[in-house]
């Protein structure tokens, strides 16, 4: 039997969201509206958000009126998203290796460091290739991404959290050009391990690969207010990257 990859195991798994439920809703939301006050984008502009997780940016999108479709290749993840469906927004299981419609979207995001996840830089290269693939001509691909040269300064080594009786063990480290953290978790005498790991993408390296991939990065920001990046202090990598081939 294959042994199955990291992500589909981890994000297919309830600790997953157990994990991250605390996640800032309302900057979520903030963020979206950020973004979307930059972007300007026309009344019936398409937006597809890949890798979207349980859909909360895909939700977002579409109640500032747009037509929304997020894909995940997590198919709890989607079920949980399809609850929230409409003419106007839909969710489907999908690899985002993979080309999803060409020419089909105004717009492709992708949102709270979904991005790096694969074993090699070709596979990563692929992702930007196949949302190349997807956009318009002048399509915009919007990346948040973490900063990793402030992540890897202030990494917590070790950690442990507890929710609702359920406990997990959390250790991190940077080897090799990766973020790794390892996942044990506690759960009725149970214990069960898994792993995230993502590339430390620079924003020099984001720049190759975006060229490679028919992409020019027109603005970069370094928080969910759109603050200018700053490669030492700023919290996030966020970038705003032109189709133009």
């Amino acid at each position: 039997m294959t042994k199955k990859s990291w992500y589909r195991t981890w994000f297919d798994s309830p600790y997953y969201h157990i994990l991250y439920q605390n996640r800032d809703k309302k900057e979520a939301a903030n963020f979206i509206d950020n973004i979307l006050r930059e972007l300007q984008p026309k009344t019936e502009a398409r937006f597809l958000d890949l890798a979207c997780g349980n859909g909360r940016h895909s939700i977002f999108v579409n109640e500032k009126g747009y037509n929304v479709t997020g894909v995940d290749l997590s198919e709890n993840n989607i079920r949980q998203a399809r609850k929230y469906e409409s003419d106007t927004l839909s969710f489907r299981v999908h690899d985002m290796r993979e080309p999803f419609l060409q020419n089909g979207f105004d717009f492709v995001l992708n949102l709270f460091t979904s991005f790096g996840y694969f074993e090699t830089n070709e596979e990563n290269l692929r992702v930007l290739k196949a949302a190349n693939f997807n956009l318009v001509d002048g399509g915009i691909l919007v990346i948040d991404f973490m900063n990793v040269t402030k992540v890897a300064k202030k990494l917590r080594t070790d950690e442990r959290l507890e929710f609702n009786g359920i406990e997990f063990e959390i250790s991190r480290r940077v080897e090799n050009d990766l973020i790794e953290k390892q996942i044990v978790v506690h759960d009725g005498g149970k214990k069960f391990n898994f792993k995230e790991k993502v590339a430390a993408f620079s924003k020099d390296a984001f720049h190759k690969y975006l060229r490679l991939s028919g992409f020019e990065i027109v603005n970069t920001f370094g928080n969910y207010k759109l603050d200018p990046f700053d490669a030492s202090e700023s919290e996030r990598l966020i970038l705003i990257a032109k189709k133009t081939q």
